[in-house]
């Protein structure tokens, strides 16, 4: 009986830290958020870390990850008759919620280039 107390003990540390990980108390979520508009408007954003589609100019975007850490988007900005174009920016992770972060997001604004006629 005795040879198992270890085994268990560390069966309940596991467990504890399993829980800490999923609930985010080992690491705390913050959010950074970035305001993105194009001249002209109507452009389709995307983030070139993955190829995901963020939305339409003008959007707000935010950028959840570790409190207090810092990250370099790149996205690309694409509108049928212009010239797609590309942009980077850093993003703070130091707002508690998603709509916080857009309240105070990152200004980006983006002027597209007409495609030549020829």
């Amino acid at each position: 009986m005795l040879g198992r107390h270890p085994v268990v003990t560390l069966s309940a540390i596991l467990a504890v830290s399993a829980v800490l990980l999923l609930s985010g108390c080992a690491s705390p979520n913050k959010y950074g958020a970035a305001k993105i508009g194009s001249i002209p408007e109507g452009a389709e954003v995307v983030n070139l870390k993955d190829q995901s589609h963020l939305g339409m100019t003008p959007v707000k975007v935010s950028f959840p990850g570790q409190a207090d850490t810092a990250e370099f988007v790149t996205i690309q900005l694409r509108k049928p008759g212009y010239i797609d174009r590309i942009t980077s920016f850093w993003i703070n992770r130091k707002h508690k919620t998603p709509a916080d972060a857009e309240a105070n997001a990152v200004d980006i604004q983006v002027e597209l280039e007409k495609k030549s006629q020829n």
